[in-house]
C-alpha cells in the first residue's frame, strides 16, 4: 500500500540537512508502530523517499514524503501515532492513501509555492521598487543565468520556469517556480539575477525562505497539490489537520 505524508519543517530544525532527516523519519515511523515494506538484499531498508530535498536553513509548510505499508489503521489514526513520535518543529499534517499504479513524488513534481522574507532592515528596497522591479523582470522575454552544476556552469534561460511573482503589502516575496528534475529554480537563484538587474547587491544571508506547497501537473497541464495526486479520496482514505479539527 502506497501513502503520502506532507509535513512541514520549521525553527531550529531547518538546520538539519535531508540526510539526517531521511533516518530522523525511519526511527520515528518505527517507534510509531508503522509497518513498513523493506527493500530486498543484504542491506534492507525502508521504501521511502521525498519529493525534493529542503535545503538547510529553509523552512517548509509542504514537505513530502512516499512510503511502502503492508498494513494500515485509518489515516486519521496513523496521522496521530506519528505526530506522536514528532519533534518540535516538525509536524505531520496531511496523509494520503495513493492508487496502486501512482508514481512516486520525486518523479512527477512540477512546481513549488515559496514565500521570502527579509531579516530587520535588511530589506534592499521598498514595496513600490520592489514591486518596479519585478514588473521590468517579468516583461523580460529571456532571463539568461549562469548556474553551477557539479561540473561545470551552465547559461540557462529561468523565464519560462518562473510562474508567478509578486509582493505583497508586507514586503514579503511570493512565487511559483518550476521544480523537479525536469526544470528547478531556487528562490535564491531567482532574486539574485532580479537584484543584479537592477544593480542591487544580493545578500543570501537576508534572506528567510519558506516552502508553501509542492505541485504535479495533470493530463492538461493543472497544477495539482501533491496532497491530491493520484490519492484514493473516492474512498476517504485521505485525512489532513484542517478537517481533523474541523
Amino acid at each position: 500500500m502506497k501513502l503520502r505524508i506532507r509535513f512541514s519543517k520549521k525553527g531550529p530544525v531547518k538546520f538539519i540537512g535531508h540526510l539526517d532527516i531521511l533516518r530522523y523519519f525511519q526511527k520515528a515511523f518505527r517507534r510509531a508502530d508503522y509497518d513498513l515494506i523493506y527493500s530486498q538484499g543484504f542491506h534492507p531498508h525502508p521504501i521511502l523517499s521525498f519529493a525534493s530535498p529542503l535545503g538547510v536553513g529553509l523552512e517548509s509548510e509542504g514537505e513530502y514524503m512516499d512510503l511502502e505499508v503492508n498494513t494500515m489503521d485509518s489515516p486519521a489514526v496513523m496521522l496521530e501515532r506519528l505526530n506522536a513520535q514528532m519533534a518540535e518543529g516538525i509536524e505531520a499534517n496531511c496523509y494520503s492513501v495513493l492508487r496502486d499504479d501512482a508514481k512516486n513524488s520525486m518523479s512527477i513534481l512540477a512546481a513549488a509555492d515559496y514565500k521570502v522574507c527579509f531579516r530587520d532592515g535588511r530589506m534592499p528596497c521598498d514595496r513600490t521598487k520592489m514591486e518596479e522591479m519585478i514588473e521590468a523582470f517579468l516583461a523580460c522575454e529571456q532571463i539568461p543565468v549562469e548556474k553551477k552544476t557539479k561540473k561545470n556552469l551552465l547559461e540557462i534561460d529561468i523565464r519560462p520556469m518562473i510562474r508567478t511573482l509578486s509582493v505583497k503589502e508586507d514586503g514579503s516575496i511570493w512565487m511559483q517556480v518550476s521544480a523537479g528534475s525536469a526544470a528547478n529554480l531556487k528562490p535564491e537563484l531567482l532574486l539574485e539575477s532580479m537584484f543584479c538587474q537592477n544593480g542591487i547587491a544580493f545578500d543570501p544571508y537576508a534572506l528567510l525562505i519558506t516552502r508553501l506547497e509542492m505541485y504535479a501537473a495533470d493530463a492538461d497541464g493543472r497544477l495539482v497539490p501533491l496532497s491530491e495526486y493520484q490519492a484514493v479520496s473516492a474512498d476517504k482514505l485521505s485525512v489532513c489537520s484542517k478537517e481533523m479539527e474541523a
